[in-house]
């Protein structure tokens, strides 16, 4: 046939080189963001000689109290009047451990306010989060003071 060409055939080829390069833009996003999304609230811990190293399974929950008085369950606002139902239905109910971290410049009545509640609600076993204190230069592992790690420690009530 005069005037037909083999080599008009349709090509179905699909440039991925656009969308590999869109997926490594949206993980160098994530993986810069996802780091501050897990910081939480600010509350300045106290510090204490000796704390265990706070668990990474995700079957525990943190009830926080800022430097004001105001509370977090996890990075939810609470008020005191609406702990005890809160605490029931995600604390209690899934059998998931609380630890309590207040800020050092909150007066122990409402820590121990918080605690009584936390008591009542049926929760025994509370672990108290604090941050550990090397010595005065440094310690074994060369960390200076300003190094310090969370850690937690766990308290019955």
């Amino acid at each position: 046939m005069a005037g037909v060409r083999e080599d008009d055939d349709f090509v179905a080829d699909i440039n991925v080189t656009p969308f590999v390069d869109v997926m490594l833009v949206l993980l160098v996003i994530f993986m810069v963001t996802a780091p501050m999304m897990t910081e939480g609230l600010d509350v300045e811990l106290p510090q204490v000689q000796a704390a265990e190293v706070l668990p990474t399974e995700d079957d525990h929950m943190v009830l926080s109290i800022k430097n004001d008085g105001s509370l977090f369950l996890d990075e939810y606002p609470t008020t005191l009047a609406d702990l005890d139902s809160l605490l029931r239905h995600t604390v209690v109910a899934p059998g998931k451990q609380l630890f309590l971290r207040a800020d050092k410049q909150v007066p122990y009545g409402i820590v121990m306010e918080v605690m009584g509640r936390v008591r009542a609600v049926g929760i025994t076993n509370l672990g108290m989060m604090a941050e550990s204190r090397p010595g005065p230069a440094s310690d074994d592992t060369g960390q200076t003071p300003s190094d310090i790690e969370p850690a937690a420690g766990a308290a019955s009530q």
